[in-house]
């Protein structure tokens, strides 16, 4: 069964629809990339409303649904809800402005505008599930960010600059065949790795730094995402000893990975790894991992205060960190998919400290 079949089962009558607005939804209910359209979702039929631009690719992708014209979209979409009295019409809260709200309401009169978190809740609730062309689609970008870090660690030196060392692997996932970056690509050096989201400057690689790459690629829009700390030279042992908490911590939360256990259990067994290692968990701010999919962030989340339980087919990252502010910072993460009884790491690339 589609995607656009499984959201209509859930509809709660014959009088009840779906209204897709987002980017990212409108691509998992139609596997069609575009900036523009919305789809109608209703229990006897549903439409994909696009204008001219991408109206001729539609028409030869698009099968889960008709394909419209995009002419005067609420008078068509009025148009479609007169025809199959659709009564009640639920919006994507999560994605629509209270302005895009309020003109919809106007215009879709004839209809109650469901604004409760009802219908991103249920999309939410079908995505966090991956299929197997899914997991594909992200394992190929994964193998993609991998090929590129391999090429990178043959090129880079010290001396290159921050920036340098992010153009670089930037080009190296997109020659390797993603079709755009998971995200702005993180090479902090230094003190400037103590910081976990740091933006790349023209500091350059200087001995005794680490150097924490962040980064992946996309893949017919589905994101992979991993992170690698390096040493520039050799390390002090005070480190090497932040090094392996670190590593540790993201072993052990490998580990505790399963379905059926809390997003919160699971970082908090990495986080008490930290703890061990000399109260390294102080310097942990941020969350142990997040899902993975058509966006870079996503449910579940594996954190102090999350509420999510894992199950089998989600895919989510493990990335323990230790941060002192004024020295370096170190970071690990791998992508892995939940199991029944574990889970598969979809990152292979070592995690041994690896010195430049």
């Amino acid at each position: 069964m589609n995607n656009i079949a499984r959201l209509s089962e859930l509809l709660s009558d014959e009088n009840h629809g779906a209204l897709i607005t987002s980017d990212v939804s409108r691509r998992y209910f139609c596997g069609f990339k575009s900036s523009a359209g919305v789809i109608l979702v209703t229990k006897e039929q549903s439409y994909l409303i696009i204008d001219s631009r991408y109206y001729d690719k539609a028409c030869e992708r698009v099968t889960d649904c008709a394909v419209i014209l995009m002419e005067d979209m609420r008078s068509q979409l009025m148009d479609l809800m007169i025809k199959h009295n659709i009564r009640k019409l639920s919006v994507e809260n999560a994605y629509m402005t209270l302005r895009e709200f309020e003109e919809y309401k106007e215009k879709l009169f004839y209809a109650e505008l469901d604004n409760s978190s009802w219908l991103s809740d249920k999309i939410s609730g079908m995505r966090v599930i991956k299929s197997r062309d899914e997991v594909e689609l992200i394992i190929k970008a994964q193998r993609i960010a991998e090929a590129a870090f391999e090429r990178l660690l043959e090129r880079m030196r010290k001396g290159m600059t921050e920036k340098q060392v992010a153009a670089l692997l930037n080009y190296y996932m997109m020659d390797c065949g993603a079709d755009d970056l998971s995200f702005e690509t993180i090479a902090a050096s230094g003190i400037n790795s103590a910081s976990p989201h740091a933006v790349p400057t023209d500091k350059p690689l200087q001995d005794g730094e680490f150097l924490t790459l962040d980064f992946g690629a996309v893949v017919d829009g589905y994101h992979s995402d991993m992170t690698r700390t390096l040493v520039i030279g050799e390390p002090t042992p005070e480190m090497e000893e932040l090094y392996n908490a670190v590593f540790y911590a993201n072993l052990d939360g490998l580990k505790a990975i399963r379905a059926d256990i809390g997003g919160k259990v699971v970082d908090s067994v990495a986080r008490s790894t930290l703890q061990g290692w000399g109260g390294y968990d102080k310097y942990f701010g941020h969350g142990l991992g997040h899902g993975v999919g058509l966006e870079i962030h996503e449910a579940p989340t594996l954190s102090r205060k999350s509420t999510s339980m894992l199950h089998e087919g989600m895919i989510v990252t493990v990335e323990p960190g230790a941060y002192i502010s004024g020295k370096y910072g170190v970071r690990i993460e791998d992508m892995v998919l939940v199991t029944e009884n574990g889970c598969e790491n979809l990152t292979i690339t070592t995690k041994k400290l690896i010195r430049i």
